[in-house]
């Protein structure tokens, strides 16, 4: 299978801006098999005392960005955590967007590895500010509902 469905796309595209991701005002912008891409718009509230744009927003979108790219492969009865990343920051941020692309580079049954660029958008050049390598577990929802 080459492509998901445009239901699943749409599924994955409501279900990645809940919570926490809401309140950071990423949003999805493409998605493909093995493939998950975010943008967000860069507000003062993004930014750290010095200017740029808080290495903890990078840092999430990152991480997210490759969760749900590993989501386009699992099963529909399957969530996706997080059991590592390593994100390094190759040069400040401080344009007026960031834009996320995560693909995933090894697909197994229970565990998947993501790379994770983030770009920094300056009016119409874009530098990439970092990347991120992201260790995903594919675990079936019933085992995370019972509390064990």
């Amino acid at each position: 299978m080459n492509e998901i469905s445009p239901e699943r796309a749409a599924f994955l595209a409501g279900d990645y801006c809940r919570g926490f991701i809401r309140y950071c005002r990423i949003e999805p912008e493409e998605i493909k098999r093995g493939y998950f891409q975010s943008r967000v718009i860069i507000g003062e509230d993004h930014r750290q005392q010095d200017g740029f744009i808080h290495a903890g927003v990078m840092a999430t979108m990152a991480d997210h960005t490759a969760g749900y790219a590993a989501f386009t492969l699992a099963p529909e009865d399957r969530q996706i955590l997080t059991i590592e990343f390593k994100i390094n920051f190759l040069r400040p941020a401080f344009g007026e967007s960031l834009s996320c692309r995560s693909r995933i580079i090894r697909e197994g049954s229970q565990i998947l590895i993501a790379e994770s660029e983030v770009f920094d958008k300056r009016g119409q050049d874009e530098v990439m500010a970092a990347k991120a390598m992201v260790t995903l577990m594919s675990v079936p929802k019933e085992k995370l509902l019972s509390k064990d």
